[in-house]
């Protein structure tokens, strides 16, 4: 591989990783305000079925269920809430994970270039 490929290679990969740093820190939010609203909705969920509210579910109405299952069915009820989160997170970890890559290729351009250098 050419010198100044190598260059470019290596000045493309620096540019890649402050885009991906740029948006990572929106993708950080996202996660942690799905997490936040998730929780939130499900902590309501649990205290509308203490207190004996009927909620539907899929056409099924669920009204004062055993203490023991409250939480299960909160869970159930709130899976939008828990769907958001968890993309939210896959979205967060991907752009990690492809930093990762992105930063292995700079190494690796690093390295020719380094050799290309010394011979």
């Amino acid at each position: 591989m050419e010198l100044r490929k190598v260059t470019d290679s290596i000045e493309q990969c620096i540019a890649d990783i402050k885009t991906g740093l740029k948006q990572l820190k929106p993708r950080a939010k996202r996660k942690a305000q799905t997490i936040a609203r998730y929780e939130k909705e499900l902590a309501k969920i649990i205290i509308r079925l203490r207190n004996g509210d009927e909620i539907e579910l899929d056409n099924e109405w669920i009204k004062d269920p055993p203490v023991t299952v409250i939480e299960k069915i909160a869970r159930g009820i709130c899976f939008q809430e828990k769907l958001d989160m968890e993309l939210a997170d896959a979205e967060y970890k991907n752009a990690v994970a492809g930093l990762d890559a992105i930063k292995a290729e700079l190494n690796g351009f690093q390295s020719i270039n380094r050799y290309q250098s010394e011979h």
